[in-house]
């Protein structure tokens, strides 16, 4: 001791009060650090949806909610899937250049399997949902060969979802990630291709 003062003393409780100051710390820091993490409810908005499609007839339209979005599957006919080819030249991205889908959809069909289109359901305009209307349904016009309509802007789009030219939407419908479990069973939330 020297000076009065006990430095082993000193020590102990400089640890002892810096041991307690960080526990405290990190107690107080666990609720804000705790809270930047999703919650269960939003976990269950992003989970992939699991969609059986076996009861899809041709010409039919699911619709199903994923991201809190409209998710459209789509059995397509063979006429829609020949009409196709034939609006190469009518739309803005043919080749779907844009990346609004997954690459195992860049095809012509954009789908894995082309009788089944997976789409997000939104006009790449302004987030409107467009309508499914098939060949000769609506006043769309005789050249019109079916697909989704947009009624807040005029914005069409074909059975492949590519945008038309001189429509107000910028870009092709998107292509959410999906993949399929079986035939009759796609997961739409998670990449994968085929099964």
């Amino acid at each position: 001791m020297s000076n009065g003062l006990d430095t082993a003393r000193r020590r102990f409780l400089t640890g002892a009060a810096t041991v307690v100051g960080g526990t405290g710390a990190a107690c107080a820091a666990w609720p804000f650090a705790s809270a930047w993490q999703p919650s269960e409810r939003a976990k269950a908005i992003g989970a992939p949806v699991e969609v059986d499609i076996a009861k899809l007839e041709p010409g039919a339209r699911l619709t199903v909610k994923w991201r809190g979005k409209p998710v459209w599957i789509v059995r397509r006919t063979a006429q829609a899937l020949d009409s196709l080819a034939v609006l190469d030249e009518t739309v803005r991205d043919p080749a779907s250049d844009e990346p609004q889908q997954p690459e195992y959809a860049r095809n012509p069909h954009r789908s894995i399997k082309p009788e089944i289109l997976v789409l997000v359901g939104l006009c790449t305009h302004l987030g409107c949902a467009p309508s499914y209307v098939r060949q000769g349904e609506g006043n769309l016009g005789a050249d019109w060969m079916g697909g989704f309509f947009c009624p807040c802007h005029g914005s069409r789009f074909d059975y492949a979802g590519r945008v038309y030219q001189g429509v107000p939407a910028p870009l092709n419908l998107e292509v959410p990630p999906h993949m399929y479990l079986s035939d009759s069973r796609i997961r739409i939330g998670e990449d994968g291709g085929a099964a």
